[in-house]
C-alpha cells in the first residue's frame, strides 16, 4: 500500500506530461496550417543525375533549425532517396510521398551540423534551403557518404535560380 500511492503519483505525472506534449504538437500542426503542401512527383520527369541515399532528419522554417514544420508530412524522420532531375530535387522519405522542390523553389544547398534534435559532425548535415509555397523552409538530410554528400549539393547548386541581374525594380 506505501508504494501504490507514489507509483499513482508517477503514473499520473507522466499522463499528464505526455498530454502536454500532444497539446503542444496538435498547436503546432494547427499554427502551420497554412503552409503549403509539397509539390508531388509529376509523372513525367526527366532522368535522374545523381541519386544519394541516407536519411531525412527534419524541415524547419528557414534559419530556424529549432522550429520543425510539422504539416504535410515532413515532421518526422526516415531513411529517405535524393534524386537530382531537371526539374528539381525529389525528396523521397520512405513510409511518405515523395515529393519534388522545383528548380524555382531552390534557394541553395550546405552543410550543417545539427537540426532539432539531431547532432553530427561538423558539417555532417546537408542542408537544403527552399520555399514551401510562399514560406522559406530549410530541410537536413543526413548522408552518411561525405562524397555523395559533397556531389548533392554541388548538384543542387547547379539548378538555384541565379539572382535576377537587374537587382529589384526602383
Amino acid at each position: 500500500m506505501d508504494r501504490l500511492t507514489p507509483t499513482l503519483l508517477i503514473v499520473g505525472f507522466l499522463v499528464v506530461v505526455f498530454g502536454l506534449m500532444l497539446l503542444g504538437w496538435r498547436s503546432r500542426r494547427r499554427r502551420q496550417g497554412g503552409i503549403a503542401r509539397p509539390e508531388p512527383v509529376p509523372a513525367a520527369l526527366g532522368a535522374a543525375s545523381l541519386v544519394v541515399d541516407g536519411w531525412y532528419v527534419a524541415t524547419t522554417l528557414a534559419d530556424q533549425p529549432l522550429e520543425r514544420v510539422a504539416v504535410h508530412g515532413l515532421g518526422f524522420r526516415a531513411r529517405a532517396t535524393a534524386s537530382v532531375h531537371p526539374e528539381g530535387l525529389v525528396l523521397a522519405p520512405q513510409g511518405r510521398d515523395a515529393f519534388l522542390i522545383e528548380m524555382a523553389a531552390l534557394r541553395g544547398a550546405g552543410r550543417a551540423t545539427w537540426a532539432i534534435d539531431r547532432v553530427v559532425e561538423k558539417d555532417g548535415l546537408v542542408l537544403i534551403g527552399w520555399m514551401l509555397g510562399e514560406t522559406p523552409v530549410d530541410s537536413y538530410l543526413r548522408v552518411p557518404d561525405a562524397p555523395a554528400a559533397a556531389a548533392l549539393i554541388t548538384a543542387i547548386q547547379t539548378l538555384v535560380p541565379a539572382p535576377d541581374a537587374e537587382g529589384p525594380a526602383s
